[in-house]
């Protein structure tokens, strides 16, 4: 008797894995845009239409908090060096980390300048304009 077991398709699954754990760079500037908009704009506020992220929240965990988000934007600058931008772009985006870091650990008013400065959203520009440049298949149309 032949097994009647039905089982998903693994193709459509691995599209979708190799989309983002892909190296090309189609595929890093979807990871680094989803970091970012995990970072800066999962949730809108009502009213005022200003979004922030998990970057904000994180600041509710004095010192460690600070330390998560800024891995998470070196993160972003590593997955840059691994598209070969330059040691001046890194620095700039190394520094934009650093600030947003420092603001952070202001005990109380450290989520204030956090949810008003953006660092993961200037590094996602600096990589943009390095990946609408280099790697112009890339770029992607945005409807509004």
């Amino acid at each position: 008797m032949a097994n009647n077991t039905t089982r998903m398709s693994p193709e459509p699954l691995g599209k979708f894995a190799s989309s983002l754990t892909g190296r090309d760079a189609a595929s890093v500037r979807r990871r680094i845009e989803a970091m970012e908009h995990l970072l800066e704009g999962l949730f809108k506020i009502p009213g005022v239409n200003r979004k922030f992220g998990l970057d904000v929240i994180l600041d509710v965990i004095p010192v460690g908090g600070d330390v998560i988000g800024a891995a998470m934007g070196a993160w972003m600058v590593w997955e840059a060096r691994n598209l070969g931008m330059s040691k001046t772009q890194m620095a700039r985006m190394f520094g934009n980390v650093g600030i947003d870091f420092l603001l952070g650990i202001i005990p109380v008013v450290g989520a204030i300048p956090d949810f008003l400065f953006r660092s993961n959203t200037r590094n996602l520009k600096i990589i943009k304009r390095h990946l609408d440049k280099h790697h112009p298949a890339t770029a992607t149309i945005v409807q509004r």
